[in-house]
Parts: structure tokens; sequence; C-alpha cells
């Protein structure tokens, strides 16, 4: 191996290492509260539709921010924006040490929300870039680090209350990964901050529909992540479960989503991701029935189903997007812009299931408002056919 090959080896490494650690600490803010939720409940007087803004808030600024992303990255660099993005993830976490109320803790909720919109805006566009040959197989890691911080966050919070319910301490922690991700992305990309984005991009783009229809399957998709990890641990609680045992749920599901997002990027052959993207959805139909029908028959089974297509469409959504262009800045910006319109709608997943379950008292409107949102992506997906993606994007 020449001295050339060992350095671009070491790069490779580096930016591996840089997914894993920026993956893993996307989602452990959102997931962490469920399981201790009525600890926080007690504590800060939060009712049902407040704690759902938890999770609401940060899918928000996800969406907003992603469309606003584009724009900074080219006024900023990707260097200096993303490590401005982990800065605030750290320090909106760190603050819920100190979280004695609703306001506070719902302030912390923005600060982690702005930081990870920025860095999931960029980042795929990143990994195309950087991993050009590889750019399915890094995707579907890098999905799978999400989903796995999403067990981690789940798992570790309730431990660390305790039996003494220390909650804000316990969330607080989780802002020591975020600042090892912080460093590693300071030394990874001292000297390459990639391209930036051509102005207007995004405008041209969401004059295309297949950009909105795109938003519309992710958003609809994720409505469901975003329920399941605010509302699962609830619902199993509700029917007479413990924190640690609900919260053992929601690690199944993220464990079982990263587990689906980097084998089905590995199994899936060809330009037409359709098939993939039909498994992932008939998985989470068949979870969310499940959940609504018989519960209590096989919950780890119906979460773990649910969890695999959850995860599985997750990474599938962004390579199918990024595939529409040929160019890495442009493939970029219409998954910014993917993510972007999907998580406004995906934030208003946790809200229309607390809405319904004050309305009936039970959480069987909002498994089945969930079938009917999966039904809706598999008929958009139908026009995601590759050879049609030149003519979808004319222009762009």
């Amino acid at each position: 191996m020449t001295a050339q090959s060992r350095s671009f080896a070491r790069e490779q490494g580096a930016m591996l290492l840089l997914v894993v650690l920026v993956g893993l600490n996307l989602r452990p803010f959102i997931t962490g509260p469920g399981p201790v939720m009525e600890m926080i409940r007690t504590g800060t007087g939060l009712s049902y539709v407040g704690m759902s803004l938890l999770t609401l808030l940060p899918f928000l600024l996800m969406g907003v921010g992603a469309f606003v992303s584009p724009g900074l990255q080219a006024r900023w660099g990707t260097r200096r924006g993303l490590l401005t993005a982990l800065a605030l993830l750290m320090l909106g976490s760190a603050l819920r040490g100190i979280a004695g109320n609703g306001v506070t803790l719902l302030f912390t909720a923005l600060l982690c929300g702005m930081g990870v919109a920025f860095v999931q805006s960029v980042f795929p566009g990143i990994i195309k870039q950087q991993f050009a040959g590889r750019m399915a197989m890094v995707t579907g890691l890098y999905s799978a680090m999400i989903m796995g911080g999403g067990a981690f966050g789940a798992q570790l919070t309730p431990w660390l209350a305790g039996s003494e319910h220390h909650w804000q301490q316990a969330l607080a922690w989780l802002a020591l990964p975020v600042a090892l991700a912080w460093w590693c992305a300071r030394k990874v990309l001292a000297e390459q901050g990639g391209k930036r984005p051509e102005p207007g991009l995004a405008k041209r783009l969401l004059a295309r529909p297949r950009t909105w229809q795109l938003m519309l399957c992710f958003g609809f998709v994720n409505a469901g992540y975003s329920t399941m990890v605010t509302w699962l641990a609830p619902y199993y609680q509700q029917l007479g479960w413990t924190a640690a045992s609900s919260a053992g749920l929601v690690s199944v599901m993220a464990v079982a989503q990263a587990v689906s997002a980097v084998g089905i990027t590995l199994l899936a052959r060809g330009q037409d991701r359709r098939p993939w993207l039909w498994l992932t959805l008939l998985l989470q139909f068949t979870g969310f029935a499940g959940l609504l029908l018989q519960p209590e028959l096989a919950p780890w089974l119906w979460v773990a189903v649910c969890g695999a297509g959850l995860g599985g469409n997750f990474s599938m959504s962004l390579v199918t997007a990024l595939d529409h262009l040929p160019q890495p800045q442009q493939a970029g910006v219409l998954t910014a812009l993917m993510q972007g319109g999907g998580f406004l709608l995906a934030a208003l997943g946790p809200l229309a299931v607390s809405l319904l379950l004050e309305c009936t008292g039970t959480f069987a409107a909002g498994w089945t408002l969930h079938l009917g949102l999966v039904s809706v992506v598999l008929l958009t997906t139908l026009r995601f056919n590759p050879r049609r993606y030149a003519q979808a994007m004319a222009s762009a």
C-alpha cells in the first residue's frame, strides 16, 4: 500500500467515525424524555399536549431549518455550520440539568432542534460527496446510527434517573456524547468543508412536484416515528407496564430500526428502490395494526416489526432522494428540502395523537391514523420510477 493510499484510508476511516458519532447524537434528546414522561409531568406540571411539544418543537425546527440550511451552508461553509449546530445541541442537552419547569424544558428542545436541523440537512450531501462509490451503504450506516442513538437515549435516561427520579440530570448527561462528536468534527472537517450549494437551487427544486412528493412520503412515515418515540412508552404504561419495561420497548424499536436501516441498504440491488420502500411500508402497517388490535398479544414483535419498517424506510428515502440528481451538492439540497417539509409534517404526529387521546381517552384513534398515513405513502411511491428521475427533476 502506497503512502497516498494509506492517507486516503485514514481519511475515509476518520469520516466513517464522524458519520457514526454524528448519527448517534441526532435522536437521544427526543427519545430520552418518553420513558420518564410521568416524572417530567410531575416535576413540571406539563399536560399531555405540553409533553408532545418536546417532540413537536424539534421536528418543526428540523423542518424549517432544512429550508434555511442550504443558504446558511452557502454563507458559512459546511465545517463552521456543523460545529455551530453541534454546539447548540450540546448546550440544549446540558441545560436540561437545570430545567425546573416546562418553559425551560421546552427552550432546551428548541436549542436541540435548531442544531439537529442543520446537521441532518447537510450530512447526506457530505456522505454522497465523500463516499461516492458507497453512498447507499454509508447512508444506511448513518441511518442506523440515528436509530441506535434513539435506543441509547430511551434506555439510558430511566436508568440514570433512578428511583429518586433525577430526570434533569439523566437528560443532561446526553450532552457528553455530543461533545465527543463536536471534537471529532473539528478534527476531521478541518480542511474539507466541501463545495457550497449554488444560489437559487432550492427555489428551483421547490418548483418540481417530485420534491413535494418526496416531502409527503418522508413526513408521513416520520410522523409514525415521532409518535412512537413520544407515546409508545406512555401507551404501555397506561396498560400497566413500568417505566423501565416500556423504555425497553422503545429500545427494541430503535434497535430494529438500526438493523433494518443498514440491512436494507445492503440487500437492495438495482436503481429501482420501490420494492424495498413497499416492504418497509408493509412492515409499518403490520406493526401499527398489531398495536391497535392486539397490543398485549405480542408487544415486542409489533414494536420490532414497526421499527424495522420505520428504520428501513428512513434510509431508503434518503437514498431515493439522493438518486434523483447526479451532483452531490444538488442531491444534498434536494434531500434537505425533503427532510424540511417532511419533518414539518412529522412534527404533527405526536400532537395529533395527543389531541385524539384527550378526546377519546385511548390511543386507538392514533394508531388508526398512522395506518391511513402509511397507505397514502404506499400509493405515492408508485411514482418513483428511476427511469423518469431526469424528467421529474428537469431544469433543476
